[in-house]
């Protein structure tokens, strides 16, 4: 068996960080640092829309981006249990990557907002922020049993490969 890099390190520190710091953003009650890790939390978004054109090959959002044919292939796959080792993202988990990149992007807009003169304590924005962050709760659940199925059908451990960035082919 080889390994293979499958995660480059920005990728890898990105998924991380996003992780701690959407996390230590949900349970901050102080103003000011809530603001600025949301700024930080927009900064790696930013720079990962970036890596997502210009990056690693995995990384890349046209390595993973979801099709419904893909979608279909994908699915056949998991049936006859022959899923490719050397792939990044599957199209189900493309998806969910950008849906989470889209709620995140949406979720530090809204809180953006609510710093600024015309929507200072309006309510429906406040409410959407709050419940953005909801949604990503529910999605980044449903992320982490979907990897975790995944390891488990495929025998490939998916965590690992998102912490030290290799897989054993």
């Amino acid at each position: 068996m080889q390994k293979v890099l499958i995660w480059d390190r920005f990728t890898r520190i990105f998924h991380w960080s996003v992780v701690a710091v959407f996390f230590l953003n949900r349970f901050v009650t102080e103003d000011d640092l809530h603001d600025y890790l949301g700024y930080f939390l927009l900064g790696l978004l930013v720079a990962r829309v970036v890596w997502g054109f210009c990056g690693s090959p995995h990384a890349r959002f046209a390595s993973f981006f979801p099709t419904p044919s893909g979608i279909q292939h994908h699915i056949q796959q998991i049936k006859t249990k022959t899923v490719n080792p050397m792939e990044g993202h599957n199209p189900l988990g493309g998806l969910m990557i950008l849906l989470l990149l889209l709620l995140l992007i949406a979720v530090c807009i809204t809180g953006w907002m609510m710093g600024l003169d015309q929507f200072w304590g309006v309510e429906w924005v406040e409410a959407l922020h709050e419940t953005l962050s909801n949604i990503i709760l529910v999605a980044a659940f449903f992320h982490v049993i979907a990897v975790l199925v995944m390891s488990k059908l495929t025998s490939i451990n998916l965590i690992k490969t998102m912490i030290t960035g290799y897989r054993k082919i």
